[in-house]
């Protein structure tokens, strides 16, 4: 599916589940302002969950620099204004977050903290100390630049937050598009509203997808 900014992603396996009556699930979430590549799993193949959360991801995003949010994205509150990176502190910010990398997962984050997930903890205004996760950015390549935001190509492992990488920036996500979850494109999705059969994959093709990626060192 190619999820429109607004709904949750469990409101597109809702919908989806609606419409086929069988079993539904995703392979990794995206939060309701961002949009693009969700992958949806129907019936027998929602068994094939495991085989697929783990797969590189590739996004685009547009973060604003000059001020962080209490989400890392634009539906939280501003919490701090500040000059923006210049263009060579930049370069030299985006290096530190390449390869190998530790930082907080964000407050607004589904991740449980105690039992309760962060982002109930976040709305009520509750301050926890955030778990730090370990992930691996493999490009993250400025596309485009105006001083006061940037918009970059971001390749990263499973897990990965890249409100993160924006908090790390100083900012906060505007934008937020999945291009690419392992060798599946957003190029081949559809939008929910335009969901027929003929957009279904069968579990062999899905795996040979997967087994050739990972085959590629992709």
């Amino acid at each position: 599916m190619d999820k429109p900014a607004g709904p949750s992603s469990f409101a597109v396996v809702a919908q989806i589940r609606r419409l086929t009556g069988a079993r539904t699930g995703h392979a990794g979430t995206l939060d309701p302002f961002a949009t693009g590549l969700l992958l949806v799993l129907s019936g027998r193949a929602t068994k094939l969950t495991p085989r697929l959360v783990g797969l590189d991801k590739r996004y685009l995003t547009g973060i604003d620099l000059t001020c962080r949010t209490t989400t890392g994205d634009l539906e939280g509150e501003v919490v701090d204004r500040h000059a923006p990176l210049g263009e060579d502190e930049l370069g030299e910010r985006l290096e530190s977050l390449r390869g190998e990398i530790e930082l907080p997962i964000p407050a607004a984050s589904a991740v449980k903290i105690r039992g309760e997930r962060a982002y109930r903890l976040a709305r009520r205004g509750v301050e926890v100390e955030m778990p730090v996760r370990r992930s691996v950015v493999h490009t993250l390549d400025v596309t485009a630049y105006t001083g006061e935001g940037v918009t970059l190509e971001v390749h990263v492992s499973s897990g990965t937050y890249v409100r993160s990488l924006a908090i790390a920036l100083g900012g906060h996500c505007t934008s937020l598009r999945r291009m690419e979850v392992g060798p599946f494109s957003v190029a081949d999705a559809v939008a929910p509203g335009e969901f027929a059969s003929e957009q279904l994959l069968s579990e062999a093709v899905v795996l040979e997808h997967v087994e050739a990626s990972r085959a590629a060192g992709a």
